[in-house]
């Protein structure tokens, strides 16, 4: 195809050759240990993919020996995937124990398919993000550290278990459609530096950055104000405007939110829904998020039937017996009180709290 100096490459110039070959054409995988999956094509060809947990801020040391290692045992060719795994795609088969041999010896993380925790997905965080609420890569370091067992297939549960991570309620990750997502949240309105706003921020395209309305001009001081029963502390005029800051250290934390999926098997796809609405912000390790999430994991684990999803698994036991199992209070801030909500309301009597 013709060359382009703007947009992605054309993907075809990127696959290996048995993947061309067999274009659409692929009849069955399996896996035949966890991390690794065996694709077998009608014309009897055969790849596999070796999934490898990356922290996805990485290092250029850390590209060039993935680089490396692709070279040596797939001929340069791996792929990432959505949720951060690097995938070493094997065309043959007598370097594929070499290749998991050589990850081992190097303490790489293969895991992550069929019954296992996905890796971590996370949004930018402290590191790039300008209206983040916590460091969502610190999060998922101190999450993998506890789940590594799951990724790998040491510790067994029943089902797919997707985790993420998002550091404002923004929601870059897919924290909306996974079974546990910890997702940032302010909790104090933006203050307004006046004389900088003046000076450096332009007013109407402020005032249109707020999705509540929350935000009207303040020609006196040529600046904006923000109205705070309006303001929902998204953060977004923070982004457009630098005079205007939102984080908070006292009063900035995270929420757990579980019971999200994107997959359309056995129940339709299901958005998350709040269990934790708040948590400080822990740094370095973030133990009472670490803490909670791994129990929620275990809890799932120990009470989930065979391929049941953390969604499915609330939706058959109830919300209530969830709760109860967790260990977790429910509050009046697990009452959804959104304009739109009577459309999720459960307008059952039978509740049990």
């Amino acid at each position: 195809m013709a060359r382009t100096d703007f947009g992605p490459p054309d993907y075809r110039e990127m696959v290996p050759p048995i993947i061309k070959e067999n274009y659409g054409d692929w009849k069955y995988h399996t896996v035949p240990r966890p991390g690794v999956l065996r694709h077998v094509s009608n014309s009897g060809a055969v790849l596999h993919s070796v999934r490898v947990a990356s922290p996805r801020l990485v290092s250029s040391e850390w590209v060039r020996d993935i680089c490396d290692i692709a070279e040596k045992y797939c001929d340069g060719y791996l792929r990432f995937t959505t949720r951060n795994n690097v995938e070493f795609l094997v065309a043959d088969e007598e370097k594929l124990q070499p290749l998991l041999t050589e990850l081992d010896d190097k303490d790489y993380l293969i895991g992550g398919v069929g019954l296992s925790i996905s890796n971590v997905v996370h949004t930018q965080g402290w590191i790039h993000c300008k209206s983040a609420v916590t460091d969502a890569s610190g999060i998922t370091k101190s999450i993998m550290d506890e789940m590594t067992g799951y990724f790998t297939g040491k510790q067994k549960v029943p089902a797919r278990l997707r985790i993420a991570v998002a550091c404002c309620v923004n929601m870059c990750g897919a924290c909306h459609c996974s079974d546990i997502a910890i997702v940032g949240i302010h909790r104090t309105v933006p203050r307004i530096n006046n004389e900088m706003a003046s000076r450096i921020c332009e007013i109407p395209t402020t005032v249109a950055s707020c999705p509540t309305g929350a935000i009207r001009p303040n020609p006196k001081l040529k600046s904006v104000e923000i109205n705070p029963e309006k303001c929902m502390m998204c953060g977004n005029c923070t982004v457009v405007c630098p005079a205007i800051k939102i984080m908070d250290p006292v009063n900035d934390g995270v929420s757990i939110w579980v019971g999200g999926k994107v997959s359309n098997a056995r129940t339709a796809p299901m958005f998350s829904r709040l269990a934790i609405p708040f948590i400080p912000n822990e740094p370095p390790r973030w133990t009472t998020v670490t803490d909670a999430v791994k129990n929620l994991v275990e809890v799932w684990a120990a009470n989930a039937r065979d391929g049941e999803r953390m969604g499915e698994w609330i939706g058959r036991i109830g919300w209530e017996r969830f709760f109860k199992l967790a260990d977790l209070p429910f509050t009046d801030k697990h009452i959804d009180d959104f304009t739109h909500a009577k459309t999720t309301f459960r307008s059952t009597t039978q509740f049990k709290f």
